[in-house]
């Protein structure tokens, strides 16, 4: 029987779960930097200013558990993806974007050399990115896809056939893919535990099961006392809807996930997926998944895309019917696994911007900074996101302060119904175009994708 919730597989497989919860605040009190969220951005966010400046005192509110959101239920993609590039491009100029992608690429092998600096066993294993097409519009947004990384600086990016491609991933009906060396597959879960002890050991108090309910210049007020810094930094990506005057900020996108048990060899023999690359396709429902090391695939997509009112789950509980179209997305790729068993499934969210671009921002007039709306690509961005932080408070000015996503303004959701109704549109429209585009082989990107992208503010 399949375990539907558990926060997440990797929770659930998790060997230290029994581990007491660090204590939570018990009062009033004081630091030089307070960060709300204990997941990847904020952790980082802690590291790397103690690392810069041992002397501060900072603290991070945790409302759970540190990697209770996101950061303990993605799919271990460590890449080179962010969220508005193709923005900043046009809104700040080519030559600023592509700044930008660089600083990502970078990123992925600075998570690989701090985790192996600080001895974290994270599962990292830097296959690259596999991203494939099964159809020919697919393979037309593709190509292109493949000719604007290569535009924004990516010249060891490489294009393959559909006879290339089945020999790195035996995907069913693959007619092309093209492949990336800057990425990683991770096990999220102990990538967020290695560095929440990382940065107690360089003196960072974190508090957890201590919700913040409202942040406001140089204060984080929780139920339990209030905490007062010059700087107050929101670190809690599809979590920010909960905080007082947040509502709108960011919305809240649900992403679901199932694993199989672990594969034999033979399995692993007849898909050629012997280098543990992540794998994505070029769907508008797209899905993304990885070759965990304990030899089991790991694959998500969209579900229930959001809830009504921005509401969160509280358990990682995912659908049935999610569960069994993630099971035939799979075998849709994989026939040979028709029938394997699926062990696990769970869900969470992630941070959506309502122009679908991910920001640092620091007031230096109030204290006040926030990281985020990575729109599923925050495993490597959210690292980005904390070097950039750390700079903008210590009031450094360097190239990553400079970046075209630092202080980017955007505007809030609609309220609701209309915020519901929209996004519960824009996703059947997106399933309905990848129906057709299967159906009928065409090679062009059929006009509802196009149109609910101009709705949607994702192009």
């Amino acid at each position: 029987m399949t375990i539907n919730g558990g926060i997440s597989f990797w929770y659930a497989t998790d060997k230290t779960a029994d581990q007491p919860p660090r204590a939570p605040l018990t009062g009033d009190t004081t630091a030089d930097v307070v960060i709300v969220g204990g997941g990847y951005t904020g952790l980082w966010t802690a590291y790397y200013l103690k690392r810069a400046a041992p002397g501060l005192r900072v603290t991070v509110l945790e409302q759970k558990f540190c990697g209770y959101g996101a950061s303990g239920r993605n799919g271990g993609w460590l890449y080179n993806g962010i969220a508005g590039r193709d923005r900043y491009a046009r809104l700040h100029g080519h030559q600023a974007a592509q700044r930008l992608q660089q600083a990502m690429n970078d990123t992925v092998t600075e998570v690989i050399d701090v985790t192996a600096e600080e001895g974290i066993d994270a599962d990292i294993h830097r296959g690259g990115v596999l991203e494939v097409a099964r159809t020919p519009a697919q393979l037309t947004r593709l190509k292109a896809f493949h000719a604007a990384e290569l535009a924004f600086g990516e010249s060891d990016r490489e294009l393959y056939d559909a006879p290339t491609t089945r020999a790195h991933i035996n995907v069913a009906d693959a007619v092309g893919s093209s492949w990336t060396p800057h990425g990683a597959r991770i096990h999220p879960l102990k990538l967020v535990k290695g560095l929440a002890a990382a940065c107690e050991r360089l003196g960072v108090v974190i508090h957890e099961s201590t919700p913040v309910t409202e942040i406001t210049p140089r204060r984080a007020i929780t139920p339990y006392g209030t905490i007062r810094a010059p700087h107050v930094l929101r670190c809690t990506e599809g979590f920010t809807a909960a905080l007082k005057g947040q509502k709108r900020s960011w919305l809240p996108m649900n992403s679901s996930m199932i694993v199989t048990a672990p594969l034999p060899p033979s399995t692993w023999s007849e898909l050629n997926w012997s280098d543990a690359a992540t794998l994505g396709d070029m769907a508008h429902a797209y899905m993304y998944a990885q070759r965990t090391a304990d030899d089991r695939i790991a694959i998500g997509g969209r579900g229930v895309p959001y809830r009504y009112g921005s509401r969160t789950d509280n358990d990682g509980r995912t659908q049935p019917a999610t569960i069994e179209a993630l099971t035939n997305l799979l075998t849709s790729f994989f026939p040979v696994l028709a029938g394997t068993e699926i062990t696990h499934a769970w869900s969470g969210v992630l941070g959506v911007p309502r122009d679908w671009c991910a920001t640092v921002t620091l007031d230096r007039t109030t204290g006040l900074g926030w990281a985020g709306g990575y729109v599923g690509s925050g495993v490597a961005t959210a690292n980005l996101a904390a070097r950039t932080l750390r700079d903008l408070v210590l009031g450094d000015s360097t190239d990553l302060t400079t970046l075209p996503w630092v202080n980017h303004r955007v505007r809030r959701w609609e309220p609701e119904p209309f915020r519901w109704l929209g996004v519960q549109a824009l996703y059947a429209a997106y399933r309905e175009a990848d129906r057709r585009e299967a159906a009928t082989h065409a090679p062009t990107t059929t006009p509802l994708a196009r149109l609910a992208d101009r709705i949607s503010g994702r192009h």
